[in-house]
């Protein structure tokens, strides 16, 4: 028994010495100093294109034509959108947990509302709507009668999901219509009946002519539905990234070129593609296990840091969500003001975006970034922050 023990022991230190020697004698990889032209070039060549500055070419981009755009349908989305007389309580508006400051007076009248509710707050921004975050940032999402999602599950950006393909963590809902839908009948959401909505709509002068200016058929469910898609369609933030993209060199820092260079090289962009940076596919999330006990992180430190994994993820799975078919398969979230909408991941465990980083490099990529490599990455992703464009003033 005592030869077994030392045995252990022994293997212990020796696992332990080796993690440390790599640590101290491995350098970093290196990557290719690229240019700003050669940056932009390589940036474009994988699909990471500037958002529109123009409506006209918002249009060309994210109209529909079993839906088509029109100032009408905008104005009445925008209505809907921020009205908490469409829930069940009338106390939860979709602007509830996708907050942002479209005018003080609003967001004063939102922070009332989440102040009397029963929620866990992750963090000080959960207070600080004007971030322009598209989410509540609560760690888990809790609908109008004050009930949490079944799943514990953590609420996503509204913000440029315009050009997204799926949605839901799941990505099981192909349209921002059909999400509208469930999120007005979900018991965990608005928690209204279509009769119900449709009562509400009707006592309303102003609706009333409202959906008759923007519809042929007037007011009904899924034209709320569609009402809100439109609008939610015009969410769109512009960031540094697309100045730097359009030719201003001095638009992003050096470090957040060499983030950028870093997130192309290291293959973090075959899942956060698209002008989105996200929300094109359904991937497997984790696809590496790091050591299926333990982790052991040196990070070219001088200790090692170790500790416990859960089973499933790199993180306590609080609600048990397994992603699609429970399966591990997640629609990847959107870049686009990611640094603006923590916590992070299905359940909101992760609270900071370096650890986050961190977390998708080891368990998706199979990598241990250096600490300069994390920062240079939080540095782009900081470029990708953006406030809504105002397409009505800028440009119509």
């Amino acid at each position: 028994m005592k030869k077994f023990l030392l045995t252990i022991v022994a293997i212990f230190f020796t696992v332990v010495t080796t993690v440390i020697l790599l640590a101290v004698l491995t350098t970093e990889k290196e990557i290719k100093e690229y240019s700003d032209d050669e940056l932009r070039e390589m940036a474009l060549g994988k699909g990471h294109g500037s958002f529109p500055s123009t409506y006209e070419k918002l249009l060309e981009l994210v109209d529909d034509a079993s839906n088509p755009m029109s100032d009408e349908k905008i104005a009445l989305g925008e209505e809907l959108f921020f009205d908490t007389n469409l829930s069940k309580n009338r106390r939860t508006s979709c602007a509830t947990c996708h907050s942002f400051d479209r005018e003080l007076e609003n967001r004063g009248a939102m922070l009332k509302m989440l102040s009397q509710k029963d929620t866990k707050i992750s963090d000080c921004a959960a207070c600080h709507l004007q971030d322009q975050s598209g989410v509540d940032r609560f760690t888990f999402a809790q609908g109008d009668s004050g009930v949490m999602h079944p799943y514990l599950l953590n609420t996503q950006s509204i913000f440029n999901v315009g050009f997204a393909k799926y949605y839901t963590w799941s990505g099981e809902i192909g349209s921002i219509k059909e999400q509208a839908m469930n999120s007005f009948e979900a018991y965990y959401k608005m928690n209204i009946k279509p009769q119900e909505l449709l009562l509400r709509l009707n006592e309303s002068a102003k609706y009333k002519e409202m959906f008759a200016k923007a519809f042929d058929d007037g007011v009904s469910f899924e034209n709320a539905a569609k009402a809100i898609e439109t609008y939610v369609k015009t969410l769109v933030t512009r960031a540094p990234y697309d100045r730097f993209l359009e030719g201003d060199n001095d638009a992003i820092s050096d470090e957040a070129k060499r983030g950028l260079a870093n997130f192309i090289s290291f293959g973090c962009k075959g899942c956060h593609n698209g002008v989105t940076f996200g929300g094109q596919t359904i991937q497997r999330f984790p696809l590496r296990e790091f050591a299926h006990v333990y982790d052991i992180e040196p990070n070219f430190e001088i200790l090692p840091q170790i500790k416990r994994l859960d089973r499933e993820f790199p993180f306590e799975n609080s609600g048990g969500f397994l992603g699609k078919d429970q399966e591990h398969l997640f629609r990847v979230p959107i870049l686009r003001n990611v640094t603006k909408t923590s916590p992070y991941f299905h359940n909101g465990a992760v609270a900071k975006i370096r650890e986050a980083v961190n977390v998708m490099a080891k368990h998706q990529l199979g990598r241990n970034l250096t600490l300069s490599q994390i920062d240079e990455i939080v540095a782009f992703l900081r470029t990708l922050e953006g406030d809504i464009v105002d397409y009505k003033k800028e440009q119509r």
